[in-house]
């Protein structure tokens, strides 16, 4: 029997119940997990000094304890929290983690997910390292998923905890915090004072990371010794909150020295005293990579500093091991990472690198991008109308300029031992973002510091490469013309596809847009690369050939108008292109074809899929180098015969099979009068009525002609051009993907028949995708009605006047710029569907 006074507690926890059931996050199968969780969070609650912070971590406790018991784990119970009210703390949690749980789902959601439905979720979102681990568990861009840290903190002792705003951007205003890191002895301490020296002070704050452990561990650091281990980790990441928060009010940068790791000699294993708190505020770490040797003198000689005895023997594992392990967590959780030697701080590089760091984002990355491509649009005597974009790595060439520039240089291996280290670094949480991007940099410049010794393997990879004889001749082609032009845009090393296009007599005609190099000022990543395509299209009004081999250019092709997919040998080649083609063809009207090379090679997917073209071929040629023209237009709005026809389909009272039949007569009409004029006519032989032979007369190439109505206003038309030609095949399509390779297959004609065209753009997305399954197949509009705009000044115009072999047939010209709804819609009236408008 439950008595009234539990009545009230049964109710609570019923109502838990059913919200960790709404919630519906995935259950934890192990008791351990639940049993630390609690831990965490009992130790943040006993260190908690404000009001708000332990109400906070009160909720944490609340929501530990709750969420075990509703996984079925034995615990504490809610009552635990003698000298708190436990109303507050359960409507503080219910807040809480329920706006958490919403947060993630819309910012899957703006992320353009399309099961962000199924995304449960409640880690505090303002933790860079737990958005970053909750992006890859749903297979996210983390740099798409990042939240804004928008807000001053909400608790009192010291740590950061902005509130997310749900719908706010998806990038992140984290303050620059570069860590100074080494082993003791190094010279982290006198690094910061040349630093202090030479960097401003409006701009960068200083922090000697031991002295900011001290100042907020209330009895300062020998009271910090006396601690134990996770308490010595609060405070460490108490300081390193504070720094930032401090960063983050005063809009300077900040630069801390800090230790990963402490290892005593006679220990098998050092201990990691790097904390998550570092891991969440650190954009940057950079690691002084002194010789052990050397720094064994420092610490024995250091009168300052009473330090342990080292051998240089265990101060080169210590620093091997703790690089190993700074490079590994700093890629999952989105901090740029690389060593610095004594060399750069005597020969004054390292103020100009931090500048670099402190000053270089994305959007400036972006930038700078824009400017040059600008700059290559602007170079030369007219504005190009058609230009060609490459990809270089395995589509200009079958080799890859990274792996050789890796075998090539001088000596150097990774903490791992790795030859190819990129392919780790691109297998990391960083994946192929600008972060990934910057840190494949970086690697570049740790092995090889002196530009003129990178200038040398630069020369040895680029005698490596052979291009591509098929491009290289299309390449000389287009270096004749000044309406098209091409350019590279490479995420490998810009300086050696320089130097294999100089060797090629290229250099001065097609640019190359990439980096590899900090002096370069510019990571190429793929999202960028298909950002210059759009903007190549839709600023500066080109018409955009996208060539490219692997996923890493798939947005590059899907932002061109026209993709080419580099087929090259099945030894060599991206193995998971073909999976990443198979998801992607016929989205968006996205349809490439592939150029294999050499011609040897074995093509990707099936003929249908992905069609085949040759660059050497005269079609393909002609549709490069097409300049824009006027549309090719056949009409008859002036003739007696078509105000004849016309008007049955201008009466209002004329609708249903009546004014179908007079669309299938105009259909006749205009194939027997405007086709016949463009496709010629072609003798075949019909018995006489006198009974001998006799010659007849057809459409030419009639059998091999396809007529496609635009479903549905288009279907009656087209009927009356089938009349007009009874063996050409006949193909309903209300899109164009409905169209196919294999209905193309031995066509020399597609006629598209619409009743009206009023904007143009669904005929040019039918032309458009077409082209992009045969560039050579004739196409014939024919419509009842065009709008004269739709055709001549228009954008859609001036994009269809680029395609060859295309006309427009119609039976009048309207200059009425009237888009009919209901009883004046031309398909509800052939069909008596007006009241469905």
């Amino acid at each position: 029997m439950i008595s009234l006074a539990q009545m009230p507690m049964r109710l609570g926890r019923a109502a838990l119940r059913l919200w960790l059931r709404g919630l519906n996050l995935p259950r934890q199968p192990q008791a351990s997990w639940h049993r630390d969780r609690l831990r965490e969070e009992l130790q943040e609650l006993r260190l908690a000094e404000t009001h708000i912070s332990r109400l906070s971590e009160a909720s944490d406790v609340m929501f530990s304890i709750t969420r075990a018991q509703y996984d079925g784990f034995a615990s504490r119970r809610v009552l635990f929290f003698s000298g708190y009210q436990v109303a507050p703390i359960c409507f503080y949690m219910l807040a809480k983690f329920t706006s958490r749980w919403l947060f993630f789902r819309v910012a899957a959601r703006l992320c353009k997910k399309d099961d962000w439905a199924s995304i449960r979720e409640v880690v505090n979102p303002t933790k860079d390292e737990k958005v970053t681990s909750v992006a890859h568990r749903h297979q996210l861009d983390p740099h798409k998923f990042r939240r804004p840290l928008t807000a001053p903190p909400l608790n009192g002792n010291g740590s950061h905890k902005p509130t997310p705003d749900p719908l706010g951007s998806v990038d992140c205003r984290k303050p620059v915090i570069i860590g100074l890191y080494g082993l003791p002895g190094s010279g982290k301490s006198f690094l910061l004072n040349i630093l202090k020296c030479g960097l401003s002070q409006a701009e960068f704050s200083f922090y000697d990371g031991s002295q900011m452990i001290a100042m907020v561990t209330p009895g300062g650091i020998q009271a910090f010794q006396k601690l134990n281990d996770d308490e010595k980790g609060l405070f460490r990441g108490r300081a390193i909150q504070k720094i930032k928060q401090e960063s983050f009010h005063s809009g300077r940068s900040a630069i801390v020295t800090g230790h990963a790791m402490f290892w005593a000699e006679e220990e098998s294993t050092g201990q990691v005293v790097c904390t998550p708190a570092d891991l969440d505020c650190y954009t940057h770490i950079l690691y002084l990579d002194v010789p052990p040797k050397d720094i064994e003198k420092y610490r024995s000689s250091d009168s300052n500093r009473s330090r342990p005895v080292a051998s240089v023997a265990h101060l080169t594992n210590w620093q091997k091991e703790e690089k190993k392990h700074l490079r590994h967590i700093c890629r999952s959780h989105g901090i740029i990472f690389t060593t610095i030697t004594q060399r750069q701080i005597t020969m004054g590089k390292i103020v100009p690198f931090i500048l670099d760091l402190n000053s270089h984002t994305e959007d400036l990355n972006s930038r700078l991008a824009q400017k040059q491509t600008d700059d290559f649009i602007n170079a030369g005597s007219e504005q190009p109308e058609t230009v060609l974009v490459f990809d270089a790595d395995k589509t200009l060439a079958p080799q890859d300029s990274g792996e050789l520039f890796w075998d090539m240089a001088p000596g150097h291996l990774t903490e791992t031992g790795e030859r190819q280290p990129l392919k780790s670094l691109f297998s990391s949480p960083l994946h192929y973002s600008y972060t990934g991007f910057r840190q494949a940099t970086l690697l570049c410049e740790e092995i090889i510091g002196d530009d003129h010794e990178f200038d040398d393997c630069c020369d040895k990879v680029a005698i490596m490469i052979k291009v591509h004889s098929e491009i290289l001749d299309l390449l000389h082609l287009v270096s004749g013309q000044t309406h098209v032009r091409a350019i590279v845009l490479t995420c490998g090393l810009r300086r050696v596809w320089e130097k294999v296009l100089q060797r090629e007599g290229l250099a001065k005609t097609v640019p190359v847009i990439g980096g590899g190099r900090v002096s370069d000022a510019l990571v190429m990543t793929p999202s960028l690369k298909a950002a210059l395509v759009s903007r190549l299209r839709h600023v500066h009004k080109s018409y955009v050939w996208a060539f490219g081999d692997s996923p890493l250019d798939l947005e590059m092709l899907q932002a061109a108008n026209q993709a080419i997919v580099v087929t090259g040998d099945k030894a060599w080649r991206s193995a998971s292109m073909d999976e990443a083609l198979t998801k992607t063809i016929g989205k968006a009207g996205f349809q490439p074809r592939q150029a294999v090379l050499p011609s040897n090679a074995t093509a990707r997917l099936s003929v249908s899929q992905l069609p085949l073209v040759q660059l050497t071929d005269q079609f393909f040629h002609e549709s490069l180098f097409v300049r824009r023209q006027s549309l090719h237009l056949l009409h008859a709005t002036d003739c007696s015969s078509a105000k004849l026809l016309m008007t049955p389909m201008r009466d209002a009272a004329v609708s249903g099979p009546a004014l179908r039949d007079a669309h299938s007569q105009v259909g006749w009409y205009l194939a027997i009068e405007f086709c016949s004029q463009i496709l010629g006519v072609e003798k075949y032989h019909i018995p006489h009525v006198q009974g001998h032979q006799t010659e007849g007369f057809r459409i030419l190439h009639e059998k091999d002609t396809l007529i496609v109505p635009l479903m549905r206003g288009g279907e009656p038309m087209a009927l009356g051009v089938s009349k007009a030609l009874p063996l050409a095949m006949f193909l309903h399509a209300k899109v164009p993907a409905e169209i196919r390779h294999k209905h193309l297959q031995d066509r020399t004609t597609v006629i598209l028949v619409d009743s009206v065209v009023n904007t143009g753009q669904s005929i040019l997305e039918f032309v458009r995708h077409i082209r992009q399954l045969n560039f050579s197949i004739r196409i014939i509009v024919v419509a009842g009605v065009i709008q004269a705009t739709s055709i001549s000044t228009s954008m859609i115009a001036q994009e269809l006047s680029r395609f060859r072999r295309l006309s427009f047939v119609a039976l009048r010209l309207s200059k009425n710029q009237f888009t009919g709804k209901g009883p004046t819609d031309t398909g509800h009236r052939l069909f008596n569907s007006v009241t469905l408008d």
